[in-house]
């Protein structure tokens, strides 16, 4: 498949990619090679690998990072309690080695994301998220498993993949990430969509909504993110908001401004931004939106 048949393939699917963003999923796809995506939350960078699992008709397996994340979180850890319930059964067994052997096998030991990734039979979807929450030790740990595909199990030994997982890995830009991970994987930022390519997610979304109320959506949500703001809304707020707009039968945003003042609770998700962004700024915007 061509990264421009990728691209039709998404938007058939209802994600709308940018050129860019084609190019470097086709290419992570054909390389075997994880792929980095950046930009601020709420641009669509986790969606990516939604929509591919599902296109693939694969597993989708997800890591969401945070600080302090080890392995016993993201690779495996032991049954302790069935262990000890075997080790009660067999305490007439004189033979511990054999015992040992047993409770130390595979139908003892819980499998946790990156371990899950790579003992499927048909090749997953790992989604690495928000990468950069976790710690750099881990970031550094985390790159052995993407070099080799295997991870050592000191009571049973090195388990190699039996197939390769199509690795996403997302940031939001919290801190910098480390020169052997971006080296290691393809890259791309993705930027919040232009007119014109929210224009077509939101109509793709929400075939129903009428096109000029769609057209005044999206062009209050891009001068709003030109404002002084904690956390600019993303493609999915907008598309909450435009949910809302149609379930309360607003048909021009410039017609009842108390009730669109109240419905900004869609687009503005911190008390800061609530306060920037009084009724005399949402008016100015509207009114910048509205033909």
């Amino acid at each position: 498949m061509s990264w421009k048949s990728l691209q039709a393939t998404l938007a058939d699917n209802g994600y709308i990619a940018s050129d860019e963003l084609a190019m470097a999923v086709h290419l992570s796809v054909s390389l075997q090679r994880p792929l980095l995506l950046e930009g601020a939350a709420g641009v669509g960078k986790t969606e990516v690998a939604k929509k591919l699992a599902a296109l693939n008709g694969t597993k989708l397996i997800r890591l969401q990072c945070y600080e302090g994340l080890d392995a016993s979180t993201t690779i495996y850890e032991w049954n302790y309690q069935k262990q000890l319930l075997s080790v009660q059964a067999g305490k007439g067994d004189a033979d511990t080695e054999r015992l040992e052997q047993r409770i130390f096998s595979d139908q003892y030991l819980l499998k946790r994301p990156l371990l899950e990734a790579i003992t499927q039979d048909k090749p997953p979807v790992l989604l690495i998220d928000e990468i950069d929450r976790a710690d750099e030790e881990f970031e550094a740990y985390l790159l052995e498993i993407l070099s080799d595909f295997q991870v050592s199990i000191p009571e049973i030994g090195t388990i190699t993949a039996t197939s390769y997982p199509l690795v996403v890995l997302t940031s939001n830009g919290s801190r910098d990430l480390s020169d052997a991970l971006r080296r290691r994987c393809l890259y791309t930022y993705v930027e919040y969509p232009d007119a014109k390519t929210e224009l077509a997610i939101l109509q793709r979304h929400l075939p129903d909504i009428d096109a000029s109320l769609a057209e005044q959506i999206v062009s209050f949500v891009q001068l709003l993110r030109k404002e002084e703001l904690e956390k600019k809304p993303g493609v999915a707020e907008m598309l909450d908001w435009t949910a809302a707009i149609a379930g309360l039968g607003i048909a021009k945003l410039s017609d009842n401004p108390v009730e669109l003042q109240a419905t900004l609770v869609c687009l503005l998700k911190t008390q800061a931004d609530h306060y920037n962004i009084p009724r005399e700024i949402t008016e100015r915007l509207v009114g910048q939106a509205v033909p």
